[in-house]
């Protein structure tokens, strides 16, 4: 069971990643695959992505939070290992949530990055260049080749920094570059990525775990034994 709380504490490192969870629970989470595949399947998957994306921060050396709606802080703290802080976050909407990370797990002075729950194949070093951009920016955005992004990383909260009309959008990278912009504040990019939302894109993780399972090996062995397997795409 995770510890349950509101911050970290003194002790933990001064790299902080912070997964943005949800409750695994049909009609709760990827919900643009259970158009397409059995609700408990995307459930299965679901867990299997969060979990490897642990597994992923442990790589990295790092503190590890799950940031999540204030709803489902117990039953994420009842699923995940016992290193894991579960964060409730402030207001509704990944806006909020992406607020939250920041305003909870920055102080004392820490270099946090909050990540996605569908990219645990992301090699471990762009991770690392991630936190070490840190060391001279005071922002670090992920960009997805769908417009949007896996990971935004920061050493203290910047209000009005994400405008929660732009999440879920093919332009929500580049407004959250204008608003960086606005508040005067330097930001670089890391190597672009992808995330799973919509079929076309498990197809595509599907074809990258058959050569390379240890990326994400909890969501290989799901997908192995997927009943059916997502067609791969092309071009993606």
């Amino acid at each position: 069971m995770s510890s349950y709380g509101n911050a970290l504490t003194h002790s933990d490192y001064d790299r902080v990643l912070a997964i943005m969870a949800k409750a695994p629970r049909a009609g709760h989470v990827k919900t643009r695959l259970s158009s397409v595949y059995p609700p408990a399947l995307v459930v299965q998957l679901y867990r299997a992505l969060i979990e490897d994306s642990i597994a992923l921060a442990r790589t990295v050396g790092v503190s590890i939070a799950a940031v999540c709606p204030a709803d489902d802080a117990e039953k994420i703290a009842a699923w995940l290992p016992s290193d894991v802080r579960v964060v409730p976050q402030r207001g509704q909407g990944l806006a909020a949530g992406l607020s939250s990370v920041f305003e909870r797990l920055c102080e004392p002075p820490r270099r946090v990055i909050a990540f996605n729950g569908d990219s645990p194949h992301l090699p471990p070093a762009v991770l690392e260049s991630a936190f070490a951009a840190l060391a001279d920016h005071d922002l670090v955005f992920g960009p997805c080749d769908d417009g949007g992004y896996y990971l935004v990383g920061a050493t203290r909260a910047h209000a009005g920094l994400f405008n929660p009309h732009a999440m879920g959008t093919g332009s929500a990278l580049d407004a959250l570059i204008a608003e960086s912009h606005r508040l005067g504040l330097s930001s670089t990019l890391t190597a672009e990525h992808y995330d799973v939302d919509v079929p076309e894109d498990l197809a595509r993780l599907t074809h990258e775990l058959l050569t390379r399972p240890e990326r994400a090996p909890r969501t290989a062995a799901l997908l192995a034994r997927w009943p059916s397997a997502p067609p791969l795409p092309s071009p993606w």
